[in-house]
């Protein structure tokens, strides 16, 4: 795509072409903790909390629309930003963090479409299913270029969406108690916590700076770029929100009980009984799609943060671009190789309990700390020029801060009491 003019200024055409970033930062972000959340909120207070599932999306583009307005603005990601513009413990800190994450997500991911997987064929085990998905997402990815890869996940979430909205309707909800669950936002005795987990489980966390580098491989710079790129966020996280809608309306419908990735496929069971077992298979398609998905969004744009941040570690180099380009590969590869490979050996050990609650932890860390990072890089005028904050984009970003910090605070509540 050319730098032209905005989709905004030309026909239906462009705009369409517009939309793919924020699709693979929808598939990215929507994976079994999402199916897990949302499924336990509608198992549990039905639709009572659909409201929550609108402020969690709203709020993740808040952060994410900030962020990718960085990058119009300066032509640096937000990765990058936190090792040359901040102190050094930043970079240091998220550098650190992001090897653990890329550890634990790598274990999650391969789990979850290891259950998927194997429920669909009916044979194999969870972790022989997740190490084939592993290896195939890893296989996929480096072979392929980003509008190859961008034409696969436009598939596999067009089939995502029919299979799990699809299945949504099947459960018949009424349609006064979805408008009131949405419309009118109100907490049920012990829907507090849930509210917070909505917060902390919808719509992904370190996924979303993957967006940046899915903005530079459609070409995205400069503040000519603005509306096109909020029109793509925004796309993104209403898509999100209809999902977990979605899956919320089916929990409720099915009375589905369980927790962990598993509860999916006693979300699948039920629907079964309710609709027959063909609901059952759609709905298991579905989320399959779903966490493959977020795999292959995972095993793609991570590998780029690791580039980049090693990039900005290394400093200014004389190089010419080939060599450059050879090096990023060699990362780029070996932080897949670290993504598809290492955290396959927890698919055949019980996870730690002190490692799952570090995760947990940092987790919750990454959305509060996105939003203040971006309040004080946004309001740099030398830096954002005509981009920087105003004072809605600021209101909004605290907004998030307090409300991404009390997710964050409760996690680490847990583990202190």
């Amino acid at each position: 795509m050319n730098d032209g003019a905005s989709p905004e200024n030309g026909g239906g055409s462009d705009r369409l072409r517009a939309l793919g970033p924020g699709l693979l930062l929808a598939a990215s972000g929507i994976g079994a903790g999402d199916v897990v959340v949302a499924a336990v909120t509608g198992m549990r207070f039905g639709f009572a909390l659909l409201w929550a599932v609108v402020l969690t999306v709203v709020l993740k583009f808040v952060v994410t629309e900030a962020l990718a307005r960085w990058q119009l603005a300066t032509g640096e990601t937000i990765a990058r930003a936190w090792v040359t513009r901040l102190p050094r413990w930043v970079g240091v800190g998220f550098t650190a963090y992001l090897l653990f994450w890329s550890f634990m997500v790598g274990a999650s991911l391969s789990s979850a479409c290891g259950i998927a997987g194997a429920s669909l064929a009916g044979f194999g085990t969870t972790a022989q299913w997740g190490a084939v998905h592993a290896v195939a997402a890893a296989a996929l990815v480096a072979g392929n270029c980003y509008a190859g890869f961008q034409r696969v996940m436009k598939a596999l979430v067009a089939v995502m969406a029919l299979c799990v909205l699809g299945c949504a309707v099947l459960t018949g909800p009424s349609l006064a108690g979805l408008l009131h669950g949405l419309a009118l936002p109100t907490i049920p005795a012990g829907g507090t916590p849930q509210v917070l987990a909505l917060l902390g489980g919808i719509g992904g966390s370190l996924t979303v700076i993957c967006y940046g580098y899915w903005m530079r491989g459609e070409g995205w710079r400069g503040a000519e770029r603005l509306g096109a790129m909020r029109s793509d966020v925004r796309l993104a996280y209403v898509f999100t929100g209809f999902f977990g809608v979605a899956l919320v309306v089916i929990a409720a419908g099915v009375e589905a009980r369980g927790g962990g990735a598993r509860l999916a496929l006693d979300v699948a069971d039920r629907l079964g009984t309710v609709a027959g077992p063909w609901a059952r298979l759609v709905f298991l398609l579905g989320f399959w799609c779903t966490v493959f998905t977020a795999m292959l969004g995972v095993w793609q744009g991570v590998p780029q943060v690791y580039a980049d941040i090693a990039d900005a570690w290394r400093g200014p180099r004389v190089e010419d671009d080939t060599e450059k380009r050879r090096w990023e590969r060699a990362v780029r590869l070996g932080a897949l190789g670290f993504l598809a490979g290492p955290p396959l050996v927890l698919l055949w050990r019980k996870e730690p309990v002190a490692v799952v609650v570090m995760f947990s932890i940092t987790g919750a860390f990454v959305m509060p700390f996105l939003a203040a990072t971006l309040l004080y890089l946004n309001n740099r005028r030398e830096w954002m020029g005509t981009l920087a904050n105003g004072r809605l984009g600021n209101l909004a970003l605290v907004f998030s801060l307090l409300a991404f910090g009390a997710v964050c605070v409760t996690e680490i509540l847990k583990v202190a009491l």
